[in-house]
This record gives structure tokens, C-alpha cells and sequence, in this order.
């Protein structure tokens, strides 16, 4: 245990330290100059935890012996489906009671899709799809490609996060400390991005730190679904799939409202509506590691 602890720290050290001097010395200074720059920075952002945690290897000179790569698909086939399905649905649940909760939210025009093409560089009345086609097709990729097309940079946190810094906290404290410790350390993580405006905006009341609050809670929250889908099948492989999903699908219920809707509240799953869903799938999650000890050897 106390071995665990001294990883634990050199690991969360190390990746504050790496990925905060990256984003103030690089990503924030790409804002400023080029926004397709700084989504591309962003995306580098996402591997510092993977890179930590082999820094923290070399360094606490523990080896690579749980790393935690090996995808373990047999016998785990119901695990990568929710996996790969699970958050698109969860996701779109969440803009469902949302719209359901607050109709008026609704614009079936897409207000906010067509004003976002129209920053792209592509406005609607280029187009010769129906509106609501191209918010179908985008909810179809997203269920789709996602879980792939973001794979790498999901492995890239999760290999971190949960392949390493997980099952050391879950080693040195209480199930359920340990996944609301991991969630709030991952929550601090963004921190730089969420006053940037990422996720939450910036002219809300108690800019930055309501915002960085509230993502602490959304990373608690799927952060324990990340956590029960690798203690499962023993591999971060699963994890990354879902990291991807859910950034592939986050943004669509957005795009039937007129202004993005509230991001504290929903249709995105970082509100506490559009999030509901994931919520409610967090406990029993949460309830079977605390009832299980975990087996992270590989």
C-alpha cells in the first residue's frame, strides 16, 4: 500500500505538471491565433496522462508488468458492447428527458446545428439535406464511429487514468473514496480547458470555478462507469472505447436546440439533466465495486 501511495503521487504530480504547462504555454496561446490549432492541441492534451504514467513507471522503477493493454475480449463480449453502445445511448436518453422537461427548448430547425455550419465555413443553405436528415446522420455516426474513430485519444487518458491511477487508489482507500478522489482529480485535470470556456462557456454566474465544479461531478460520475468497465474485463482496451463513444455523440442533442441549451442543465451529458442517465447507470457500477475488490493483474 504504501508503494501504491508514492505511485499515486509521482503519477498525479507528474501529469498536472506536464499537461497544465502544455496548455498554458501552448494551447492557450493557440486560442489566441488559430482555432483549428487549438482543437488539434486539445487532442496532443489527451495523451499526457498515458505519458505520465510511463514517466511514473521508469521513475518509482516498478516495471511494466500491469499495464492492463491486453484487449481480453473473450468471455467480455457484453462488456465492449455497452462499451461501444452504452454511452451513445445514455447520451441521447439525457437530451430526450431533457426536451421532455423543457420543451420549449426544443427547435426542431436546428438553430444552433445551422449556426455552428455557418461558422464552419459551411452554412445550411449550401446544403441539400433536410435539417433534420443532417442531424440524423450526425447521431448515426456518432453511434457508429465514434468508439472508433476517437479510440486512440481515449487510450490516451485511459491508459492513464484508468489503467494505472485507478487501481492504485482502489489498492489505498475505500472503494468509493477512491472513484470520487479518482473523478476530482480527473475533473482538476480540465480545469485549464473549462476556463477557456470548454464545456461550460464563460459568462456564467461563478465563472470559472462553478464550471469546474460541475465538471469534477460529470468526471465522478462517468468516471466510475470508465472505472466498472475495466475492473470487468481487466483491461483499459473497453474504457478507451467508451472515452471515444462519448465524445463522438456528446454534442448532438445540442443541435436541436437554438442556443446550445444550458450546459449546467442539458440536453449535453455534462448537465445535470442531460447527464441523468449516466447517473442513474453510475450506481450500479459504483455498487459492484464496492463490492468487489479489484483483480488489475495482468
Amino acid at each position: 500500500m504504501k508503494e501504491s501511495k508514492k505511485q499515486l503521487w509521482v503519477y498525479v504530480a507528474l501529469v498536472f505538471v506536464l499537461t497544465w504547462s502544455f496548455d498554458f504555454l501552448v494551447l492557450y496561446p493557440a486560442v489566441k491565433s488559430d482555432l483549428s490549432r487549438y482543437t488539434l492541441m486539445a487532442a496532443v492534451s489527451m495523451f499526457f496522462p498515458s505519458l505520465s504514467m510511463l514517466l511514473t513507471r521508469l521513475i518509482t522503477k516498478e516495471g511494466f508488468h500491469d499495464m492492463l493493454l491486453r484487449p481480453r475480449i473473450r468471455g467480455n463480449g457484453s462488456s465492449y458492447i455497452l462499451a461501444y453502445a452504452g454511452p451513445g445511448v445514455l447520451v441521447l436518453l439525457g437530451a430526450a428527458v431533457y426536451f421532455l422537461l423543457f420543451p420549449s427548448k426544443f427547435d426542431p430547425t436546428g438553430g444552433y446545428f445551422r449556426s455552428m455550419m455557418a461558422e464552419a465555413g459551411t452554412p445550411y443553405e449550401t446544403q441539400a439535406v433536410p435539417i433534420g436528415m443532417l442531424v440524423l446522420l450526425q447521431v448515426v455516426q456518432g453511434l457508429a464511429l465514434g468508439g472508433i474513430v476517437n479510440l486512440i485519444p481515449g487510450l490516451g487518458e485511459e491508459w492513464g487514468w484508468r489503467g494505472y491511477m485507478m487501481p492504485r487508489l482502489l489498492k489505498t482507500m475505500k472503494p468509493l473514496p477512491a472513484l470520487v478522489t479518482g473523478g476530482v482529480i480527473w475533473g482538476l485535470w480540465h480545469a485549464p480547458l473549462i476556463a477557456l470556456g470548454h464545456n461550460y462557456g464563460t459568462g456564467y454566474p461563478g465563472y470559472p470555478w462553478a464550471g469546474i465544479a460541475a465538471m469534477c461531478l460529470f468526471c465522478v460520475v462517468y468516471g466510475i462507469l470508465l472505472t466498472w468497465v475495466t475492473e470487468k474485463t481487466g483491461s483499459v482496451i473497453p474504457a478507451a472505447v467508451a472515452h471515444g463513444a462519448l465524445n463522438g455523440i456528446a454534442a448532438v442533442g445540442a443541435c436541436l436546440t437554438a442556443d446550445g441549451g444550458d450546459p449546467f442543465v442539458g440536453p449535453l451529458p455534462v448537465g445535470i439533466i442531460g447527464g441523468l442517465p449516466l447517473i442513474l447507470a453510475a450506481v450500479p457500477a459504483a455498487l459492484w465495486l464496492r463490492r468487489r475488490k479489484p483483480e488489475t493483474q495482468e
